[in-house]
């Protein structure tokens, strides 16, 4: 693949800067009408694939996850309403596309170098009043955060009393694997597919510690869409405040 390629020739830092330039000539290649992008809202006749096999946009290079949160996010929010947004490391995609929503205060951080950010925000140590975001992106977050209780404490504190947080991690089949003695990148590897990743949650495991942090929990599990390639049987935690 074209884009590929240019990963091979180029820096990282340089292809993210110059991204959009890039993907303006790799989408000529894929004009059509087959799919659709609820981001960039782009039309074209299939999706590039990475190397796990996931549908990316041609376009603006949305991956499943993103274009299903952006969905989701329209069904509960209006890009017409006055909201205050916090998304923890976005996706590039999400970050172009809430910069230009006038009406959404968008507040992107992550506290690593690997997503566009502006803030660099401690999940556990929020930096704002209570009641402040009318809207939280959580998304592959907290299977990263070794105090993950103070964390979903913290989303909760600054989450206005109607406001929703989203969150998705990895999942498995039963009852949360964690182990505190796994500290090594390797291990954690081995352990939990991840070198950065301190646990993998199930889907009930999850949702009940979110609970026990005073949060309300919409367990949605999806179908699949082609045309805007969603992936089948997606599952994504809307959480409100009890």
């Amino acid at each position: 693949m074209l884009y590929n390629s240019l990963k091979k020739i180029f820096p990282k830092d340089f292809l993210i800067k110059n991204e959009l330039f890039f993907r303006k000539f790799i989408y000529v290649f894929y004009v059509g009408k087959s799919h659709q992008c609820p981001i960039c809202e782009k039309q074209f006749r299939k999706f590039l694939l990475n190397q796990r096999g996931e549908k990316l946009c041609p376009s603006c290079g949305s991956m499943p996850r993103d274009r299903r949160l952006i969905t989701e996010f329209r069904k509960e929010f209006s890009e017409k309403e006055k909201i205050r947004l916090l998304d923890f490391s976005p996706s590039r995609s999400l970050y172009r596309k809430f910069k230009k929503v006038k009406n959404i205060q968008y507040f992107p951080t992550d506290l690593s170098s690997d997503f566009i950010s502006e803030y660099q925000f401690d999940i556990t140590k929020i930096p704002v009043e209570d009641q402040f975001f009318d809207c939280i992106f959580c998304y592959h977050i907290l299977e990263h955060i070794e105090e993950d209780d103070n964390a979903m404490r913290e989303l909760n504190r600054v989450l206005t009393e109607e406001g929703k947080v989203f969150v998705q991690t990895p999942f498995i089949q039963g009852a949360i694997y964690e182990d505190p003695e796994v500290k090594t990148e390797e291990d954690r590897l081995r352990h939990f597919g991840q070198k950065d990743h301190v646990r993998i949650y199930s889907v009930a495991g999850l949702a009940e510690r979110l609970e026990r942090a005073g949060f309300k929990v919409q367990i949605k599990t999806f179908e699949e869409d082609d045309y805007f390639g969603l992936r089948l049987n997606e599952t994504v935690l809307l959480l409100t405040k009890n």
